[in-house]
């Protein structure tokens, strides 16, 4: 995917998709703004004001009038915008020029019935706003039960209150449109078709609701194909279908089981395009910021675990970091690093809040800003100590902490330790 900086001056034009209503206007507020955050929602409601009533296409605006009317930067703009295309609110088109253009289509919300049945949407919802106050937005929009059995259906049908007239040439009109969720595959279908026995299941099990369910699992709970399979096979019927409700049951169980009970919720898996180093450094220096850029925090530690799963313990060190703290993953994993090497092989949660604390109050975003962070504060704990003893301290660094890694010029030694360090993300 091209990767495009963004200027106040770069123009934009709203298209708008869908019907929009304010039933939908309020299902944003209620249903997505839990998830993607108020920013993102502001902007949303922005490009939908620059469109009147009547309109389908807005005028040509800058982003700077963007910045005027949120009050926010262009980096804020951004990712507002990834939140909103990550959960199907808008579709962004680029083109390049002297003044590069954009236009943004605007997508209705799922409906409430939509949303609630999504697993992605469903548990991220619960998971930000707590049991009490998912109860009451889901009371909000079920429907109240009637009990209909002493009752006959007396309701005419069109042809017997109606009759037809003078024909007219059809209305194209503008329909209700919703983008949903657009997720890369990961699970292998054919894989799931050759492994279940081709006469216990009907011929087009998979269908392309059955697909998008699968991978919307497979996404929030984290399953792999041959995990996948596994559960599938729990839930063929005795006519040969899948009982999509025990499959979400399995999922969310096989998920709390390996989690302390805990149920997942959504995280950006590397670090934002815009925070990323322009490619193409090929330093020993480059590729190490290239793997805290794009490699999970997750997978971060798996490579420093040698290719084990990161413990619970560590998982909710992560979690900390990225839901509570807010750091950015390169920022994650730069801490993670720096930590493991300075204590032992150990992440002590007390000594990495005390750093990661630091980190958010100096609003450190990059991994280049990290890096250079954790080795000015380890000069002045070196210095501190010295001064104290009067003796010279031999600590344990990262190998990034070396001034001339950038260059060709590094030892065998190190050399060793930065392909050590890289051999795993290749």
């Amino acid at each position: 995917m091209k990767i495009v900086s963004l200027l106040p001056a770069d123009t934009y034009t709203v298209v708008n998709k869908s019907i929009i209503t304010e039933d939908d206007k309020k299902n944003i507020i209620s249903l997505y703004e839990p998830i993607i955050g108020p920013v993102a929602v502001c902007l949303y409601f922005t490009l939908l004001r620059d469109i009147s009533l009547l309109d389908v296409i807005s005028k040509d605006y800058t982003h700077h009038h963007l910045m005027t009317m949120m009050k926010s930067s262009l980096e804020i703009i951004r990712l507002a915008r990834e939140s909103l295309e990550g959960v199907g609110l808008i579709k962004t088109y680029f083109k390049e020029g002297e003044t590069n253009s954009y236009v943004y289509e605007l997508y209705s919300p799922l409906s409430p019935k939509e949303f609630l049945a999504s697993p992605i949407f469903n548990i991220t919802l619960y998971n930000n706003i707590g049991k009490t106050e998912y109860e009451l937005i889901k009371a909000e929009y079920e429907l109240p039960k009637i009990d209909l059995k002493d009752y006959s259906d007396i309701s005419k049908e069109l042809n017997t209150t109606y009759k037809s007239s003078s024909n007219y040439e059809p209305i194209l009109a503008k329909e209700k449109k919703s983008l949903g969720i657009k997720l890369q595959g990961n699970i292998d279908f054919d894989l799931i078709l050759s492994s279940i026995p081709k006469g216990l299941v009907k011929q087009n099990i998979l269908t392309k609701k059955t697909k998008e369910l699968i991978e919307q699992l497979s996404f929030i709970y984290d399953l792999d194909t041959l995990k996948m399979i596994e559960l599938l096979r729990m839930v063929i019927t005795d006519d040969g279908t899948l009982d999509k409700e025990e499959l979400r049951k399995n999922a969310r169980k096989y998920y709390q089981y390996n989690n302390s009970g805990k149920l997942p919720t959504l995280i950006y898996r590397t670090q934002p395009e815009y925070l990323k180093s322009p490619e193409g450094d090929s330093s020993a220096l480059g590729k190490i910021i290239y793997m805290f850029e794009n490699t999970s925090p997750y997978d971060f530690l798996r490579i420093k675990n040698k290719g084990a799963k990161p413990t619970v313990h560590d998982l909710k060190i992560i979690e900390y970091l990225i839901i509570d703290l807010g750091l950015n993953q390169a920022v994650v994993n730069v801490l993670i690093d720096y930590v493991l090497k300075k204590n032992n092989n150990k992440l002590k949660q007390a000594y990495v809040e005390t750093i990661a604390s630091q980190w958010k109050r100096c609003n450190i975003e990059t991994a280049k800003e990290a890096m250079e962070l954790a080795k000015k504060e380890n000069k002045k704990i070196i210095k501190k100590i010295e001064n104290k003893t009067n003796k010279k301290v031999s600590s344990l660094e990262p190998v990034w902490f070396n001034e001339e890694i950038s260059k060709e010029e590094i030892s065998d030694d190190e050399l060793s330790e930065v392909e050590e360090l890289l051999k795993d993300f290749r």
